[in-house]
């Protein structure tokens, strides 16, 4: 009973803070945004995917309008070509979120934090280049690399952690996942575990204050509700799915953005399943698939065809053609490949059927959605897709046949990637389905070592002929993030968000409501 107490005094006190954009009452400014994200911890040195990651923490570095790298933490640094090394100044007038001056030494901490093995971060592999971190003075540090590496930049935005907390924990087990420190422009208040996280503007943040003193982040997992709360006032900001755009179609108090991104989607293939060995048969799997009508019917428009994982960012190959829409080739390739339709009209060799599952997390109605039309388009050429739903964290990827896959950077190419198609990072990184070839592995290490950037281009471009002709995916669609705003928040600044839409809030702190 005093459990259940509690969880409707959580309640009370968000519905208390739904006034949000429309208060009167008070002259304190707050912002509630829907949240499809439940927390369970909060770090950036460990996960990555997290919108909240850049609004209480800061790196070195980070992204403008355009994606490219600026200063943050460092105010500038230089390359030492000779000695492989990064030399960062940083800036002197930050402080931790609980008072203690910010220094050399917590970034030391960090790259050495997140390059332990013990600490199972999920983006390890962006720092497996750096092979020493030195302490010059305070405010000096010197970053070496054991090969020229030109995504460092890029990666060194990583949230920077807090030495005097967290030096001699584990921290994957440690309480500050749930009650963390930065230096960004935010800091925690309060967390309801499941409810909400109520964050308040870092006063002394080294950078513009924020306008807006509250941001509540409201955990409401199911898509329709939160078009549901959008629309009556109870939240300010949250993403919305395609279809649900309807709902706000003669509303003049939401205004919509329609951002692009670099989060692609398509089926990805497991090569421990013998099926999917030959480079046919995948491609006459991509071939089944009506890309275009996907993106016009499940997506309602909001998204394109995909073609390459580097399609959205400056080094994507003009060249490079989507795989049309040819179910007639699909069947070339197959009786080709010596899949032959069986007295069950499902095809079948050597005794074996053509048949695998799709399978999807639960609650992701959209990629649910383009996995059932994709089944649907390969039972037409004679495949038995059958799509299956989990529960997350349910799944061992080498366990199933394929899996409805999505990925995405809108920075560096290196990112999603090496480590989603380097042979190295099967079992280890993200490369979930154990894909390997030689001449990607290749490419990829060359791409990432590289300063020259119209080589970088090069061997790019060759990676993505290289994907067309081994596709490790079926590749289907980009796709749209789609934001329903209140009319009286002020100061978005749209560009091109990565995987699951994250980065919609990157200039928070210039963000502001009109009484």
């Amino acid at each position: 009973m005093k459990k259940y107490l509690l969880s409707i005094l959580s309640i009370i006190i968000i519905i208390g803070f739904t006034s949000g954009c429309n208060s009167n009452k008070s002259s304190e400014k707050t912002l509630i945004y829907g949240s499809a994200t439940d927390y369970s911890r909060i770090n950036p040195a460990l996960d990555e995917h997290g919108e909240i990651h850049k609004i209480i923490f800061s790196g070195l570095t980070k992204h403008d309008e355009n994606n490219k790298v600026i200063p943050d933490l460092a105010k500038k640094w230089n390359f030492n070509k000779e000695e492989l090394s990064y030399t960062f100044t940083l800036r002197e007038n930050v402080k931790w979120h609980d008072g203690t001056q910010f220094n050399s030494e917590d970034v030391k901490y960090t790259i050495e934090a997140i390059k332990n093995p013990k600490n199972n971060s999920e983006i390890s592999t962006n720092y497996k280049e750096i092979t020493k971190v030195e302490i010059i003075d305070d405010y000096k540090i010197k970053i070496y690399l054991n090969k020229p590496f030109p995504p460092i930049l890029d990666y060194l935005s990583v949230g920077i952690l807090p030495k005097h907390i967290l030096e001699n924990k584990d921290i994957n087990d440690s309480s500050f996942n749930q009650n963390p420190i930065g230096t960004g422009p935010y800091k925690l208040n309060k967390w309801e575990m499941g409810q909400y996280i109520e964050l308040k503007a870092n006063n002394d943040y080294y950078e513009k204050v924020p306008n807006i003193d509250t941001l509540i982040f409201k955990v409401i997992e199911d898509e329709k509700v939160r078009a549901l709360q959008l629309k009556s006032g109870d939240i300010d900001l949250t993403q919305i799915e395609p279809k649900d755009m309807e709902i706000f179609k003669n509303n003049e108090s939401i205004k919509l953005y329609k951002e692009k991104t670099a989060d692609y989607r398509g089926i990805m293939y497991n090569f421990k399943n013998p099926i999917f060995k030959n480079a046919d048969v995948r491609k006459a799997l991509t071939y089944a698939i009506d890309k275009e009508k996907i993106v016009n019917e499940v997506l309602n428009g909001m998204g394109e065809v995909a073609k390459s994982p580097l399609q959205m960012g400056p080094y994507n190959n003009e060249n490079i053609k989507p795989y049309s829409f040819n179910p007639k080739r699909a069947k070339e390739l197959l009786n080709k490949s010596g899949w032959i339709v069986g007295s069950d009209n499902i095809r079948e060799k050597n005794g074996a059927k053509l048949s695998f599952n799709i399978v999807c997390f639960e609650g992701d109605p959209v990629r649910i959605n383009i996995a059932n039309s994709a089944a649907q388009y390969l039972k037409n050429i004679n495949v038995d897709a059958n799509v299956k739903i989990k529960p997350k964290g349910s799944v061992k990827w080498s366990e199933i046949d394929s899996f409805l896959i999505g990925w995405g950077s809108p920075f560096d190419p290196d990112d999603h990637t090496y480590k989603v198609f380097h042979s190295t990072q099967a079992d280890k990184g993200v490369n979930l389905n154990s894909y390997s070839n030689v001449k990607v592995d290749n490419l990829l290490e060359k791409a990432r070592t590289t300063l020259d950037n119209k080589k970088r281009k090069k061997y790019y471009n060759k990676f993505q002929e290289e994907f067309v002709e081994d596709p490790p995916y079926s590749l289907i669609a980009y796709i749209d993030a789609v934001y329903g705003v209140n009319k009286n928040i002020t100061g978005i600044n749209s560009r091109v968000l990565g995987h699951h839409g994250v980065g919609f809030l990157w200039n928070i702190e210039k963000w502001d409501i009109k009484k």
